[in-house]
């Protein structure tokens, strides 16, 4: 790289006066036949200034940004109605920025019909359940890929997921513990979406209760309740519960808005929680400390998975090959739903 004093040798001129030319010091007095001969000379050598450089250096850095596409398997309806995922989204983008990466698309699945997506993304995060054939089918191009919440082949793709068996476990051992035998389930449907549409598939938080209450010596099937994972499912689940004769004195309730919904239910039968029924639910929304009977939960640390997924997609951007699965730890948080305070 030529250098100013290159420049002051081939037109014998002193490297001061190099300098303050090609840095366009408008004080220095010279003859505009000497400005142009420096700058030509410049010209001819392929000589740059420091802004010039940092110039360069900045637009190559532009250029070098990732473009980090994000596909969402829920509606935004489902995102709003229960905020599980609305928070692992925040924790994505959030990361995203920290990261300096701008160049980003969010898509839903349901809205992409049968255009394939824009594949020109260096990287994709998806949020959600969708199987390897119906991701192919929407983005065939993409050779990253991390998916949050869902592991489809965890010895291709990078995936950060939570152990619903173990979280599960630990909420009714709680129960357990606290004396109750009669333990009822409230939850809803697993999907995933596949090229046709949507299946159903196993929902670890009801196997985990069933395979739990049966080994225990305690299961009743007419206490367990499926539906949709929305509010006004839980109110309802908890209703026909209710007209049992023979009622669960407790309840794992898979999501806490569905528990939410429960606890409304509950008040309008005039019972109290936890003296008449408890109650341990799953999510650890904002919300549920603040109910009308605070929530003991389940607490999954949704905006750390989001974050998280991001960090493994960068590692990737750096040369990583071998697929990686991180299984993010929950926690049992004590309120007054369970009993456990009284």
């Amino acid at each position: 790289m030529a250098t100013i004093k290159d420049i002051a040798n081939r037109t014998n001129v002193s490297p001061a006066t190099v300098s303050r030319v090609l840095n366009n010091d408008q004080t220095i007095s010279v003859l505009e036949e000497t400005r142009q001969r420096i700058l030509q000379a410049a010209k001819e050598l392929g000589y740059k200034t420091i802004l010039e450089r940092q110039t360069e250096k900045h637009i190559e850095s532009v250029n070098k940004t990732p473009k980090v596409g994000i596909l969402l398997c829920q509606t935004l309806e489902e995102e709003m109605s229960d905020p599980y995922f609305l928070s692992i989204r925040q924790g994505v983008e959030e990361e995203l920025l920290k990261q300096g990466i701008t160049s980003t698309s969010m898509f839903r699945i349901h809205e992409t019909g049968s255009n394939p997506l824009i594949n020109d993304f260096d990287g994709l995060i998806v949020i959600g359940r969708i199987n390897e054939g119906a991701l192919k089918k929407v983005s065939d191009h993409v050779q990253n890929v991390v998916y949050i919440n869902h592991s489809p082949d965890d010895t291709l793709y990078d995936s950060v997921v939570i152990d619903f068996v173990k979280a599960t476990e630990l909420a009714l051992n709680h129960l357990l513990n606290l004396g109750y035998k009669r333990i009822g389930y409230i939850g809803g449907t697993e999907k995933e979406h596949i090229n046709s549409g949507k299946v159903k598939i196993e929902d670890e938080r009801l196997t985990t209760f069933e395979k739990f209450v049966k080994r225990e010596g305690i299961y009743n099937p007419s206490w367990t309740f499926i539906g949709e994972y929305q509010m006004s499912q839980g109110y309802e689940m908890m209703k026909t519960a209710l007209e049992l004769a023979e009622k669960p004195e407790a309840f794992f309730i898979a999501s806490d808005p569905m528990a939410i919904g429960a606890l409304k239910a509950l008040q309008e039968a005039d019972l109290s929680v936890p003296n008449d029924v408890a109650i341990v639910s799953f999510d650890d929304i904002e919300i549920a400390q603040f109910t009308s009977t605070p929530l003991t939960t389940i607490r999954v640390h949704t905006k750390e998975m989001g974050q998280t997924g991001v960090k493994l997609l960068m590692d990737r951007f750096n040369g990583r090959k071998i697929p990686l699965k991180i299984i993010v730890p929950s926690e049992l948080v004590v309120r007054q739903s369970c009993g456990a305070l009284r």
